[in-house]
């Protein structure tokens, strides 16, 4: 069973958002892991390449430590260091 939010405290990004994290996330550049609230996440500060920005604004990063952990829209936070590919 998961366990969501009651639709009240959870909806999805407006299209609009979307297109903007996928402009400003493309697939290769390098961001750094600001904050993430998960017990499982990558050390704050770690560096990762950015696989893609999913369709509910969940940004996928391949981390330099091995870990794949998705920065989730409204609830994570990281930045672009470098442009990428």
């Amino acid at each position: 069973m998961f366990d969501f939010p009651p639709p009240e405290k959870f909806s999805f990004p407006k299209p609009h958002v979307i297109k903007s994290l996928k402009e400003r996330y493309p697939a290769g550049c390098i961001v750094e892991l600001i904050q993430m609230n998960d017990r499982n996440a990558p050390p704050v500060g770690t560096h990762g390449k950015v696989i893609c920005v999913d369709d509910i604004g969940t940004i996928h990063v391949k981390w330099d430590n091995g870990s794949t952990l998705g920065v989730a829209y409204g609830e994570d936070s990281c930045k672009v260091v470098e442009k990428g590919d």
